[in-house]
């Protein structure tokens, strides 16, 4: 399952450098043969302790993790809407991913120039976010015109789409975000149909500068207001130190960390913005394991065993017959699997079982 997430950014706040750390972390191109990547997409690995410590308990001879693509989106500036800059390629790259990584600038540097003149990250969001709401009102503008025939001769689903679209209208027209409106299960599945920018998850990546002037250590009024800007929304955000990463990306090991503290920065915050994404696009992950292969398969959160199946081979959801499933933990505590089956821990599982995060299961097709 390969959803992908767009890095998007105003001139100069790191976007490039943030993309160069997260591509230090690729999976090798030998496990996923039959993806065409292109250079700017990086196909990184989900950290996840829970895989390796299968693997040290299986012995095993390879180690694939589960994966989450993230997209280098050319850079945004005011008016992209209307087509300024590489606006209109800026706008049908953030289309085709999943969610939004959109970077933010939390540190003063007079070496590296903003493009509006001063470090106001609340102003940047918005500047970002007002691109995407005027696309989209364009986008929903074109769509009512388009059904207004059908409402006319009392198409009942156009009367109902026409009735949602003009509530995220208004929304968009106050400069909300398309996600913010309150919308049921029924309302959901006809606004997606329209593939709105402003309607993705979107993940605030704070990027700040080790040994600069930051204004999260700063505790900065700037600072304050941009993460009461943040909650207000119920968004997420992580926190980042993408130069960190790209200057140590030649060490390894004690090193790294040694020099990491040099500079100091205490965690770059690259993992935390890999596991935040994965989780941003409502995946979780099961693991198989044995001693050729211990891998970790990316589903759905909800997935059934046979849904879950499909991850591994497509035919695994018509073939289903039953699942071993056992909580990585209680294998590892077990010290094998005929123990874990002595115990009563691993368990026949049928096709209405809804796979966890951190199973590990053995299908039976």
């Amino acid at each position: 399952m390969a959803l992908a997430i767009g890095i998007v950014g105003l001139p100069n706040v790191g976007k490039s450098t943030l993309f160069n750390a997260l591509t230090k972390k690729s999976v090798p191109a030998e496990n996923y043969p039959f993806c065409t990547i292109d250079p700017s997409v990086g196909v990184v690995a989900v950290p996840d302790e829970r895989l390796h410590k299968l693997a040290e308990f299986s012995k095993t001879q390879k180690t694939i993790p589960a994966v989450v693509e993230f997209v280098d989106i050319a850079g945004l500036v005011k008016g992209a809407s209307e087509g300024e800059g590489l606006g209109n390629q800026f706008l049908s790259h953030i289309r085709e991913t999943d969610a939004i990584a959109e970077v933010v600038r939390i540190f003063e540097d007079s070496n590296i120039i903003h493009v509006d003149g001063k470090i106001a990250p609340v102003s940047d969001i918005e500047t970002i976010n007002l691109e995407l709401i005027l696309t989209d009102i364009q986008t929903v503008t074109k769509r009512l015109a388009n059904i207004e025939k059908d409402v006319k001769r009392g198409d009942k689903d156009a009367g109902k789409e026409k009735e949602v679209l003009q509530r995220v209208q208004v929304a968009l027209e106050s400069e909300k975000l398309a996600r913010e409106v309150s919308l049921n299960e029924q309302e959901l599945v006809i606004i997606r149909t329209m593939h709105l920018l402003s309607m993705k998850p979107i993940l605030y990546v704070l990027n700040k500068k080790a040994g600069g002037n930051n204004l999260d250590e700063m505790n900065d009024e700037r600072y304050v207001a941009l993460i009461a800007y943040i909650k207000a929304r119920n968004a997420h955000y992580v926190i980042v130190d993408a130069g960190v990463e790209h200057e140590l990306s030649a060490f390894e090991g004690e090193e790294k960390e040694m020099f990491r503290a040099e500079l100091g920065s205490k965690n770059d915050g690259i993992n935390d913005l890999i596991t935040k994404g994965y989780e941003m696009l409502g995946l979780e992950t099961y693991f198989t394991t044995g001693e050729k292969e211990t891998r970790a398969w990316t589903i759905k959160k909800g997935s059934t065993a046979p849904v879950a199946g499909t991850a591994i081979h497509t035919d695994f959801k018509d073939k289903f017959i039953r699942a071993e499933v056992i909580f990585w933990k209680d294998l590892l505590d077990a010290g094998s699997f005929a123990n874990a089956k002595e115990k009563g821990q691993l368990r026949i599982e049928g096709k209405e079982y809804i796979v966890k995060d951190g199973d590990v299961v053995e299908f039976r097709v």
